[in-house]
């Protein structure tokens, strides 16, 4: 019997490359739990940072960067969120095929209507603030449905033989997560115009759409932590506008929220920011489920 082995040479090389993942590479773990849902079996996909890490700062750790090195496609904030350790890692990647720009770089900031886009000139003196606008856009879970659908857009661009799959299941999350939209949304009808502190300027996109009003902040500035005085006045705002809730991303130091939450009786809550920001904050829809859960109980 003979054996033909070019053939056997085809198929041993379609095994091993034809069938491999793209790989991803995100910055939010977020954007990593979407692109899993979306991509499914086709993808490998891993986070930069954990979800109890302060995204502006991230240390350049080697690994990181042997992440980046063999990614296919990038998925990325933007506005500068990642800009204090991103490009560095980028370079050391010495991987062509995610440079910032190019077709498998997703910046996330572009698909979403942004809040806070500063109309004047920005210096350091007014702290760690993004003028293009505020990062923290993954807080409004519509946004979740925007990001979904891009990707699925540039898997499908990278492996057009799975394009309609992937399209398939970013309608597919769309909808699950539009579902609980509305439920959320229900939930949380009774806290419109509730006044809140935070601790930095995260949750903007989130009260925005859940209707909480912000009323002060525990930094001063964004990324300048608070003086004591600062914490005073903070306090007697708090009194006057009669806060009710208080709240805090898990990687922040809690002593100066709880003291304003003190001051004032209001409800100190730590609450996930991101994809495993806690142990129940499992994906990006748990995040949402934790966050309205934990609002709606204190509140009744």
């Amino acid at each position: 019997m003979k054996v033909n082995f070019n053939f056997l040479i085809f198929i041993l090389i379609f095994n091993v490359y034809g069938q491999a993942k793209i790989k991803v590479v995100t910055t939010l773990p977020s954007f990593a739990d979407i692109t899993s849902i979306v991509g499914g079996e086709e993808v490998e996909v891993s986070a930069l940072i954990k979800g109890t890490q302060d995204p502006h700062f991230v240390d350049p750790k080697p690994d990181l960067i042997l992440k980046l090195n063999r990614a296919d496609f990038l998925i990325r904030a933007g506005l500068g969120l990642e800009d204090g350790w991103l490009p560095p890692l980028l370079t050391g990647a010495r991987n062509g095929k995610i440079q910032t720009g190019g077709e498998r770089d997703l910046d996330a900031s572009t698909l979403v209507v942004l809040k806070e886009i500063s109309k004047t000139a920005i210096n350091r003196g007014q702290g760690d603030v993004h003028p293009g606008g505020n990062p923290h856009f993954m807080l409004d879970p519509r946004n979740g449905i925007l990001v979904a659908k891009a990707i699925a857009e540039r898997l499908g661009k990278i492996d057009t033989s799975k394009a309609s799959i992937f399209k398939t299941r970013a309608e597919s999350f769309s909808q699950d997560l539009t579902k609980k939209i509305i439920t959320w949304e229900k939930t949380l009808a009774n806290l419109k115009n509730l006044p809140i502190i935070t601790y930095h300027r995260s949750w903007i996109y989130f009260s925005d759409w859940a209707g909480l009003n912000e009323v002060g902040y525990v930094e001063p500035k964004p990324g300048v932590p608070p003086a004591p005085d600062h914490i005073v006045k903070l306090s007697q705002l708090a009194r006057e506008k009669k806060v009710k809730f208080v709240l805090i991303e898990p990687y922040y130091p809690k002593g100066n929220a709880e003291d304003v939450a003190r001051f004032v009786g209001a409800t100190f809550l730590q609450l996930p920011t991101e994809v495993q920001g806690s142990s129940d904050a499992t994906t990006y829809i748990n995040v949402f489920d934790e966050i309205v859960h934990k609002l709606a109980a204190k509140k009744m």
